[in-house]
């Protein structure tokens, strides 16, 4: 299939085809929810911790003696019942991640792709470069474009000044082709793609 090429002035400058393989295969949902659930996963620190009966600084001596004073027996001070004591079965340091196929992987980035696309949401830029690093120039041309929720995937080498004068916009993300990802595709309204990031992410997918 083909889309047109744009600039950053809006103006259209040509088209380019688009391989059916990674932008017109069928959206399927509980893919991009798979891989989504695991980058989210994935991410997470993990260093969540509290203190076990082991850890608990204080005396080991019981409290009382077991029978004849009508309380509830107990063994240590450090217990959970009493303030300051332990949680049992609290969360430990740990790592959330699990396993995902590294095909499963590939066909939810080919799907996020193939939605943007079915959408009317994917814009193909024929590159990503600005003379300056001011932020308001880039703005007005995001603003003719149309982009207001925008991620942008260009090569693999970023043009520094597009980097610098893109950061400060809100919800607009610049991403090189290897870090594009299904997650920030999703979480983003319009997907920017450069020609070079078209051919360089077929090339990744086929």
């Amino acid at each position: 299939m083909k889309a047109v090429v744009r600039n950053l002035n809006n103006a259209e400058i040509g088209e380019i085809d688009l391989d059916d393989n990674v932008f017109g295969i069928a959206v399927r949902g509980d893919i991009l929810s798979r891989m989504v659930t695991w980058q989210l996963a994935k991410r997470r620190a993990g260093t969540h911790k509290t203190k076990g009966v082991s850890e608990i600084s204080g005396t080991g001596k019981k409290p009382f003696r077991q029978k004849g004073t009508g309380r509830a027996r107990q063994g240590s001070q450090r217990s959970p019942q009493y303030r300051g004591g332990a949680t049992i079965f609290g969360p430990v340091v740990r790592s959330h991640a699990f396993d995902l196929p590294k095909k499963v992987r590939k066909l939810a980035l080919k799907t996020a792709l193939s939605a943007k696309l079915a959408d009317d949401k994917l814009v193909v830029l024929e590159d990503a470069a600005a003379e300056s690093h001011k932020t308001k120039e880039l703005a007005i041309r995001f603003r003719d474009l149309g982009l207001e929720s925008a991620l942008i995937v260009d090569g693999s080498e970023l043009n520094v000044n597009f980097v610098r004068a893109a950061r400060n916009i809100p919800k607009i993300d610049v991403l090189p082709q290897q870090g594009a990802n299904v997650y920030d595709i999703l979480r983003r309204d319009t997907l920017v793609l450069t020609r070079t990031a078209v051919e360089q992410l077929e090339a990744r997918l086929r």
